[in-house]
């Protein structure tokens, strides 16, 4: 019985987001690494006599914990949000009253560096398929495999924690575990960089030495902040 309603499943063209891209997953990284890096400098700011490897690691490690779950909500809302607008496009396209709506429909949905390279013909079969998409859902909805891939969020949030924190785990001296900290940072920073400049054709090495720039200017900030 189960598996004679598989076909009823909405279309994964309609329902199905795709995972985690390249810059999501290196912006997710850097964005964990600048927040340890930027909590450890404001805990650091409280006074000498708070500043014990112990506080140091647990302030950043709880950082990320908190902003890798916040994170993974606003990925699992972008997801349904998204998800509701294609489906909204789809009914919209399939009681458009003649084919010239629906072409239209189907080009203000186009990011405008693409819309200004087709024709309505080339946009023709698109809202053919659109238009004859059974079944739709209902309303948007999650799966699993959305969980799956805010766990994954979380987890790029959280783990990016490490190479600040690791120096405070392993070295009691604060100083000298916060300096190493935060050259371990900023070679993150330089590494993600470099991967988001590999694939944009941006230039690897001039995006990895941009980010790390702006990591410096960051350490810097919270250096005049007392940190």
């Amino acid at each position: 019985m189960n598996r004679a309603k598989s076909p009823a499943q909405p279309k994964p063209s309609v329902v199905a987001g795709a995972g985690l891209d390249v810059v999501e997953r290196v912006s997710e990284m850097c964005f964990g690494l600048l927040m340890a890096l930027t909590f450890v400098g404001a805990v650091s700011t409280v006074g000498p006599e708070q500043e014990t490897p112990s506080t140091m690691w647990r302030a950043a490690l709880g950082c990320n914990l908190a902003w890798g779950l916040a994170d993974a909500m606003m990925y699992l809302l972008h997801t349904l949000t998204s998800r509701g607008h294609r489906l909204a496009l789809a009914l919209d396209m399939k009681s458009a009253p003649d084919a010239a709506t629906g072409i239209g429909l189907v080009r203000n949905a186009l990011p405008s560096f693409v819309e200004i390279l087709v024709t309505d013909a080339d946009l023709e079969p698109l809202r053919n398929r659109l238009i004859h998409l059974e079944p739709l859902p209902e309303r948007p909805r999650l799966y699993f495999i959305d969980l799956l891939r805010a766990a994954r969020v979380f987890f790029i949030v959280v783990l990016s924690t490490f190479p600040v924190v690791l120096p405070f785990m392993l070295i009691d001296d604060v100083p000298q575990a916060l300096l190493i900290s935060r050259v371990l940072s900023l070679a993150m920073l330089f590494f993600g960089g470099f991967v988001l400049g590999k694939y944009a054709g941006l230039g690897a090495w001039r995006a990895g030495f941009g980010m790390m720039v702006i990591g410096v200017c960051l350490t810097m900030a919270i250096i005049a902040l007392g940190g």
